[in-house]
């Protein structure tokens, strides 16, 4: 079956072929004047220009030819050739019911595509920063987004495990336990006694960092670990291992607490496996040049207007760059899938490394027209004052103390009457607040997070709108408790319950725009607008009281189908809602 407003706009349109007016499609679009419609059709205009006559006139001619639509209450023409439309009390029960029958039918969009979402890319060794968030927070959504509308997909972390970095954290280590048998020339594998713990990790990782970039000839020792570790030398590629696990053990640990997941959790050294194969593909194609002692791929278009810098494949000291370990990426990963499109979810400053690395894929012949590559660039997350959000003592704030310092605020403000799993509410609670106000500005918008801005139950907030939803869902289960049965809607009385289903009519377009725009913010706003309709409904309405069961059972339908429209929404941004607040 099709959406409620796709049917009538293929309906209007066939009507008028019939008049003789040949248009591709028409759209309806949510009324500016609500007192004069629900829709407006405003095609009449650009028709008056093709077939050189009245605006006005052409409007009437359609309004004449579709006035008597069942599905229309009341239709009219307003200057200078809109057409507004009324829809009939029938058509948005209808429409309510069967959106309470197949809930999925308002998200689904029928798009066929395989879509492989980069996405998440912490450095192993490295603490999850709130730098950390964006990434994980806006590509969850969209994976979740995009299997909505009907895709299949594929995610991947991305980890950053491979390279300089884990040279130095082995040096440092290799420093402070050098009688450790992981760097024994005789070391063949074994076990080894050697207790690593992420805090561990957390002090050796800037440790090591400072030391190697204020001493030349540490970082000299930390390239060279770094070259036998890529070669597999077996004590560093051991110890890099159990770095590694720990590392992710971590990592897990806080994805999983932001409802955050993905199907692979590969790395830069998986990638890295299959850089012989890449390199003797583009070597073959001819298009690598020497620089200053560095292989590079001139990836410059005569239609720039700004510089773009060739992509570095080697560096001039032998190292194999970043850019080569994402072309290496890609190339894995459309040798194993079948892709429509990649999608990669970073920060917007990122936009020249990915348009090197597009452009010398698509140079190189690597990918076929038929596989998009596609940058989604995020903006930055800001404390109150529009500053990089950061600790008291200035440092960068971990991830792990963001979520800690909102469950705190959660369980203070929010949790005074609830006594059982205090704490593990307060953290769903504080992960909606996060979540939300993170995917509330579009997506490349820079924000600042206020913490009693965000936990606020009364505004714009993740906080306000899972109180709703608990409420909501309490009042079902009350209804339950009391046998009070309710399975369609019969009827509208209110304003509030045309406007709750006019606003529900909006919700594929609104699921079509964000999908297209690679953002959640219309769906934050949206799910926002629709749970203040429903709270003006219910603030005017006593659901449980009322004596007409016609009424009552229709009103808890209502609800139902808006606890059911927001619970699958929050399920998009990665939202849980808790059982009570």
């Amino acid at each position: 079956m099709n959406h409620k407003i796709e049917e009538l706009e293929n309906k209007i349109k066939n009507k008028m072929h019939e008049i003789g007016y040949e248009v591709e499609e028409v759209v309806l679009n949510p009324s500016n004047r609500p007192d004069l419609g629900d829709y407006q059709y405003n095609g009449a205009m650009a028709l008056a220009k093709i077939y050189h006559d009245n605006p006005m006139k052409i409007a009437q001619n359609i309004v004449d030819k579709i006035k008597n639509f069942s599905e229309f209450k009341q239709i009219s023409v307003a200057n200078p050739g809109f057409i507004n439309i009324s829809l009939s009390d029938e058509c948005l029960i209808a429409f309510a019911n069967h959106s309470l029958e197949d809930i999925s039918s308002n998200y689904h969009l029928g798009i066929n595509k395989t879509i492989f979402l980069d996405y998440g890319g912490p450095n192993v060794a490295k603490v999850l920063h709130v730098g950390h968030l964006r990434s994980a927070n806006i590509g969850q959504a969209l994976n979740n987004l995009c299997k909505a509308v009907g895709c299949n997909t594929i995610s991947d972390i991305h980890l950053g495990d491979w390279g300089r970095p884990m040279g130095m954290v082995i040096l440092e280590i290799k420093t402070r336990y050098p009688n450790l048998a992981y760097f024994k020339d005789d070391y063949n594998g074994e076990d080894v006694d050697f207790q690593l713990t992420n805090e561990d990790l957390l002090e050796l990782y800037p440790t090591a960092t400072t030391k190697a970039k204020e001493n030349e000839s540490i970082m000299d020792m930390s390239r060279q670990i770094n070259a036998e570790l890529q070669n597999k030398h077996k004590g560093y590629y051991a110890l890099w291992k159990k770095i590694v696990e720990v590392s992710l053990n971590e990592v897990k640990r806080l994805y999983k607490d932001l409802n955050v997941d993905f199907d692979l959790w590969e790395g830069e050294s998986d990638n890295f496996a299959y850089m012989d194969e890449l390199f003797k593909f583009l070597y073959a194609k001819n298009i690598i040049t020497e620089s200053e002692g560095a292989q590079v791929i001139d990836v410059k278009e005569e239609t720039d207007k700004k510089e773009i810098p060739p992509l570095i494949l080697v560096k001039s000291n032998g190292a194999v760059s970043y850019e080569a370990t994402d072309l290496a990426a890609i190339w894995e990963r459309t040798h194993k899938y079948k892709l429509d499109e990649i999608w990669y979810i970073v920060d917007k400053r990122q936009e020249l490394h990915f348009t090197q690395v597009f452009r010398a894929c698509i140079k190189s012949g690597m990918i076929d027209d038929k596989t998009k590559l596609i940058f989604n660039g995020f903006g930055t997350m800001n404390g109150p004052d529009g500053k990089p959000f950061k600790t008291r003592d200035g440092g960068v704030m971990p991830l792990s103390d963001l979520l800690d310092n909102v469950t705190d605020v959660c369980e203070a403000r929010i949790m005074e009457s609830i006594k059982e799993n205090r704490r593990e509410i307060a953290r769903q609670i504080a992960v909606a607040a996060i979540k939300y106000a993170d995917l509330l500005p579009f997506r490349t918008t820079d924000y600042n997070f206020d913490i009693d801005k965000f936990t606020d139950l009364n505004g714009k907030t993740g906080t306000y709108l899972l109180y709703s939803c608990v409420r909501m869902n309490s009042l079902l289960k009350k209804a339950k408790e009391a046998n009070i049965e309710f399975a369609k809607i019969q009827t509208l009385t209110t304003e509030n319950e045309r406007k709750i289903l006019i606003a529900m009519l909006d919700l594929k377009r609104i699921i079509k725009r964000s999908f297209e725009n690679y953002s959640l913010n219309e769906i934050c706003e949206y799910l926002y607008k629709i749970t203040n309709l429903y709270n003006n409904f219910y603030a005017e309405n006593k659901v449980l009281t009322e004596k007409n069961e016609a009424i009552r059972s229709s009103w808890l339908a209502l609800t139902k189908l808006i606890f059911d429209n927001n619970q699958q929404l929050l399920n998009i941004l990665g939202i849980n809602i808790p059982e009570k607040m």
